[in-house]
């Protein structure tokens, strides 16, 4: 099999991340600390390694995670068009393709593939460090703002700073993420 073409895209920022979230929390014990980040192409990238803890089978990550992973990702994605806005997801379909490992850095990337007044799709993929596609999904979301996503579960959108969801800067933060061409 022919290895993939890589390119090499622009890190515009980091997006912002929770501090209690299973997927970007960065004080959640049990969490995956994925980190993302808007790329200059208009997509959203994330950056994580799974923990042994997260595995459906020993050095397998559980397929649940990999769903979740590529949920908030896509559901990120639209903040890169309409800054402030979130995506709550209505519908996700998940393919996985290869097993993923655990312990191993990995990448994912997603974007917009429709974007309504309300609502929008998106697409994205998981990816192996030599730049097979593990994993991909499509999702229809809402779009709402950070603070009524919070109101909406009973949660004081004024507590959204206190409960640590803020832009992080990493010392380690890439400025570029290499990812497979997109065919």
């Amino acid at each position: 099999m022919k290895s993939p073409e890589f390119e090499t895209i622009p890190v515009k920022g980091p997006q912002e991340t929770s501090a209690n979230c299973f997927i970007c929390g960065v004080n959640n014990p049990a969490g995956v600390k994925a980190r993302f980040y808007e790329l200059e192409n208009g997509e959203a990238a994330a950056v994580f390694s799974v923990p042994e803890t997260h595995n459906g089978y020993p050095g397998r990550v559980h397929g649940g995670v990999t769903g979740a992973i590529l949920d908030e990702l896509v559901g990120r994605s639209i903040t890169s068009l309409e800054p402030g806005t979130w995506g709550v997801t209505v519908e996700l379909n998940v393919r996985y393709r290869k097993p993923i490992p655990t312990e191993t850095p990995l990448s994912a990337r997603g974007r917009v593939s429709l974007n309504e007044k309300r609502r929008f799709r998106g697409t994205g993929e998981l990816y192996l460090p030599d730049g097979t596609v593990a994993a991909t999904c499509e999702g229809t979301y809402v779009k709402l703002p950070l603070e009524r996503i919070a109101s909406e579960t009973g949660g004081d959108p004024h507590s959204l700073a206190e409960e640590g969801w803020m832009k992080r800067n990493f010392t380690d933060d890439p400025e570029v993420i290499r990812f497979p061409r997109m065919k």
